[in-house]
């Protein structure tokens, strides 16, 4: 086997020549405490850096097994393991060297969420990181020996600083698995306690900014308390038992005056479908796994979804059983994303009035004396919420600010004050009872059946000409799939660019379940399963360490967001 020796005298003997003789290097070399591999080296400076992997023998490491015992902690030790790589990366990287991205040395970087990426890789025998280097060079000629220093001397200094147990914080790493494992305890347990989501007690819910998911100063962020009536206690694994705000299953209104906490609240458990770092305020914040959030997306593509029980007689006798458009308007585009939320198998749907179609939530009374209901195609939201619940089971979270029409409707009302809630649900349904608002419900008997869809595999075309497939995630919120531009915008439980990569390899990998026969809901069901049983790396024909895990939900997205997507309904 190669050496690191070897790697050295290959380094010196390619000094000064085209960029191109850095192929020589792709291989594998033993090093005293790990072992190198250089999957693929960039065809020039300026190009996606090489691809390159560390593996050390888990009894070198001298991690503990106990630290990776069950799915939970293996993710969690994985994704801290990852986080001091990255910070290792920028203490003994000296960086820029040259041309492009000479002297770069980078693993994907996670965020606030503790997630299963292919960045750092465990097994009972080894772990692994996957990272990326810039490959150094003065114009398009090779610095070897800035490359043999890379390679030789900052690499085993961030490796050795990152991925063995004795120079790690046991503390820290051991906070970081606990608090994983108990939220994933916390998530598990919502089901049998009638519960949607929960909010620990003391959390801090704020963040810095909309663009910046890190939690507002402690000194300027109101902790979380629950109300009385809503406190609920939880025994957890490590913590033991805490207590907070149990959301239970139904309709649940989040009202408030602006500025007081409202929308924080509902973004806090939408986001509660993941783990949180240690010290991000939701550590303990909580949703079913299965919760959706919904919002109006104008523009987008509708594929012969079943909007019926939202928007139905429309002009020129438009079929909304089997609805199409390139350009859905607000209260289209919401319909339809309910629809597709539930056919993938949503049990909770998160909206807020802010991001919704105004004309979808409510149609009042004075409207309904104006406009009758034969010359209005659109059922409001209003009139269907109640039939999700009672006859699927569908719960739903609701920020409302601006309609008491909902208090009627509603199963509990919280109101947001100063970031602090109250449980006003005696006081609104006094209200509505006091107060009626002589609106008429139009959501008819029921709520009724929505027809399941099958993707043709025509439709889902990765190549840009004849051979040549292009897969990427140019930004967090797009996918460029061949010659298709998709536009998750409005996807809005997608964290990180890497979960968008590997939904747009997932979007090719899902093919091979499309057979005209299969539902999207199981095609797409089928690559999760695949996913969960053989890990990430099964989505590329190569090993990369820049995907991270994705649910159904947003893969399902994804596809019907489309413009080339091809479906038929099942008879």
């Amino acid at each position: 086997m190669n050496t690191e020796q070897t790697l050295e005298m290959k380094c010196n003997r390619i000094d000064g020549r085209g960029y191109k003789a850095y192929k020589e290097l792709a291989g594998e070399y033993q090093f005293p405490s790990y072992t190198l591999r250089i999957d693929h080296v960039q065809g020039d400076p300026f190009a996606t850096p090489s691809r390159i992997r560390v593996r050390v023998d888990r009894k070198t490491s001298g991690l503990p097994r106990a630290f990776s015992a069950n799915q939970s902690r293996k993710v969690a030790l994985c994704d801290y393991l990852t986080r001091i790589f990255y910070k290792n990366c920028l203490k003994y990287s000296q960086g820029n060297r040259g041309t492009g991205k000479s002297g770069l040395i980078v693993v994907d970087r996670p965020g606030q969420e503790i997630l299963e990426s292919t960045a750092m890789v465990m097994t009972g025998q080894w772990g692994e990181v996957r990272f990326f280097m810039g490959l150094p060079a003065k114009g398009r000629r090779i610095s070897g020996r800035d490359a043999a220093i890379m390679f030789l001397k900052e690499l085993p200094e961030i490796v050795k600083a990152s991925l063995f147990f004795n120079r790690l914080n046991p503390s820290d790493l051991k906070t970081h698995i606990e608090t994983a494992e108990d939220a994933d305890a916390l998530r598990d347990g919502l089901d049998d306690l009638g519960l949607v989501g929960f909010v620990a007690n003391g959390a801090f819910l704020p963040r810095t900014s909309g663009i910046d998911p890190a939690p507002l100063a402690k000194d300027r962020a109101v902790r979380f308390q629950s109300p009385d009536t809503l406190e609920t206690g939880i025994m957890l694994p490590n913590r033991g038992c805490i207590t907070g705000m149990g959301i239970p299953k139904g309709v649940t209104l989040i009202v408030g005056g602006g500025y007081h906490g409202k929308s924080t609240l509902l973004n806090a458990l939408e986001l509660g479908i993941y783990n949180h770092i240690p010290k991000d305020g939701r550590e303990m914040v909580v949703s079913l796994p299965n919760a959706v959030k919904i919002r109006a997306a104008d523009g987008r593509n509708v594929a012969k979804t079943d909007i019926s029980p939202f928007i139905n007689n429309l002009p020129f006798n438009t079929d909304t059983t089997s609805f199409s458009t390139e350009n859905a308007s607000g209260s289209t585009s919401q319909a339809a994303n309910i629809s597709e939320a539930l056919e993938a198998g949503a049990r909770v749907l998160l909206l807020d009035e802010d991001t919704s179609a105004t004309n979808f939530m409510i149609r009042d009374h004075r409207m309904q004396q104006l406009v009758a209901k034969d010359k209005e195609p659109i059922t409001p939201f209003i009139d269907k919420v109640r039939q999700l619940y009672d006859e699927k089971r569908v719960s739903t979270v609701l920020v409302m600010g601006g309609s008491g029409d909902y208090f009627s409707v509603a199963h509990q009302v919280i109101q947001m004050t100063a970031y602090t809630p109250e449980d006003v649900t005696r006081k609104a349904h006094h209200i509505a009872k006091e107060h009626a608002s002589g609106r008429k419900q139009e959501g008819g008997h029921a709520f009724g059946e929505l027809k399941q869809r099958i993707p043709i595999p025509e439709s889902f075309n990765p190549h840009r000409g004849k051979h040549r497939t292009k897969i990427s995630a140019p930004r967090i919120d797009e996918i460029l799939f061949g010659k298709t531009l998709i536009d998750i915008g409005d996807v809005e439980q997608v964290v990180h660019i890497s979960q968008t990569r590997g939904i747009a390899h997932a979007l090719h990998y899902a093919t091979r379940y499309m057979d005209g026969k299969q539902t999207l809901k199981e095609v797409v069901g089928r690559v999760i399963k695949d996913i969960d049983g053989n890990g990430l790396d099964i989505l590329t024909p190569f090993v990369t360490g820049d995907i991270v895990c994705f649910r159904a939900f947003e893969l399902a997205a994804a596809i019907n967001r489309m413009r080339a997507l091809i479906v038929t309904q099942q008879s």
